[in-house]
Parts: C-alpha cells; sequence; structure tokens
C-alpha cells in the first residue's frame, strides 16, 4: 500500500504571508487539527493548533477585543508556524510514511512529488489503513492460530480454510520469540467449528476465535 493511496489528497493550505486570523477562520470552518504553509507552490511549514497557541493571546489576558483583533491582524503565519517540515513521496510505502512519522516523532508528514503539495497523510491515516488491512470492521469471523515458524506452515493453514471453502479475507503474522507465531485470519464465515477441530487435529492451537456479524 502506497502513501497517495491514503493520503488526504489537495489539502487546504494558506500562504506564509498570510495572517494568523485567516488560518483561525480556516481551521475552525474546516475543523482541521493542522495546515501546510506554502511560498507559492512549495511548501515551507506546517501550522498546527498547538502552534498557533504560541500567538494567541490567552483567556486571562487584560487586552480589550479590539485590542486582540488589532494584534492578531499583524501577526502572520510565518510567526507561528513550524519550518521544519518533513515530507515523503506519494510513491512511498505506508510502511516508510509510519516509520518516519515514529522516528522524528511528527503525527504528519507533506506529501510532495517535484516539490509541490499533493496532499497530507497523518497518523489518523495510518490507523484507519492498519484498521482495514486488518478487516477489523469487515463482517466475518476472526481466528487467532499459534504456529511454529516452518516452512509450509502458512500454505497449510490456508488449506485446511479451502477444505471448507472459506475465504481467507485477510491475514497478519505476530512473531515470537520462541519459534512460534500468532497467525491472525479474517474468513467470511460463520462456521469455523470444523475449521477449528481440523486446525486442532494438524497440530495448530487456536487461540482465540471472534465473529462480527455486523
Amino acid at each position: 500500500m502506497y502513501v497517495k493511496s491514503r493520503m488526504t489528497a489537495n489539502p487546504y493550505t494558506i500562504t506564509i504571508d498570510a495572517p494568523i486570523n485567516d488560518v483561525v477562520s480556516l481551521m475552525r470552518e474546516k475543523n482541521l487539527k493542522r495546515v501546510p504553509v506554502l511560498d507559492g507552490e512549495k511548501v515551507v511549514g506546517m501550522l498546527t493548533q498547538r502552534d498557533l497557541q504560541k500567538v494567541t493571546p490567552t483567556k486571562m489576558t487584560t487586552l480589550s477585543i479590539f485590542e486582540l483583533n488589532y494584534l492578531l491582524s499583524k501577526a502572520k503565519v510565518r510567526d507561528a508556524m513550524s519550518k521544519d517540515v518533513i515530507s515523503i513521496s506519494p510513491d512511498a510505502l505506508l510502511e516508510e510514511a509510519a516509520t518516519l512519522m515514529r522516528e522524528k516523532k511528527v503525527s504528519a508528514l507533506a506529501v510532495v512529488r517535484d516539490e509541490k503539495l499533493v496532499g497530507i497523510i497523518t497518523e489518523s491515516n495510518i490507523f484507519d489503513a492498519f484498521i482495514d488491512l486488518l478487516g477489523f470492521k469487515e463482517i466475518g469471523s476472526r481466528i487467532t492460530i499459534e504456529s511454529a515458524d516452518v516452512p509450509g506452515a502458512m500454505a497449510n493453514i490456508a488449506q485446511i480454510f479451502s477444505g471448507f471453502e472459506a475465504n481467507i479475507t485477510h491475514i497478519a503474522v505476530y512473531r515470537g520469540s520462541s519459534g512460534r507465531s500468532d497467525v491472525v485470519i479474517r474468513t467470511n464465515t460463520f462456521k469455523t467449528e470444523g475449521i477449528e477441530k481440523e486446525l486442532a487435529a494438524k497440530g495448530y492451537r487456536v487461540v482465540h476465535v471472534t465473529k462480527n456479524q455486523g
């Protein structure tokens, strides 16, 4: 899965010299947590709600509403934005984006092609992709199987499901440190009793079974 398949394309942006009032209004109106900052077509910053707090007077201020509005009208986006923008290509793997966000301790990346902003990818995009990859919301059964890490184990498990005409829709493997792994399989059938018995007969331990009927 690629960044371009999960990013928010053509995100809302703000120019570097725009008044802070403009971006405050934009973020409130569109319910945005962050806005990329452009100088022409080039991404030069990222403005978040936390950044805005640096230049927005607190509720404890003694300034009048007119004075507040005057100060905000004078402040520019460049005064509040984070200048260290971390970007990634839309053709990068989603795993690369997740790793980069983790390493840099950021919650969003600017997606750039040929120095032009084409999207933004956030932690929420990554979480949604993770949920979809595991098929968590889909109707069917989720079976966790403990298996030895040996060649052919996955093929054997798949053959058991095939024998019961059960389609495997999603699969994930969590490797342990003792030469064994948890294999999590999503299938479209609710009739898993026969599958469970056959797995046990072939030496696999069924750890957990849940069923989502919508």
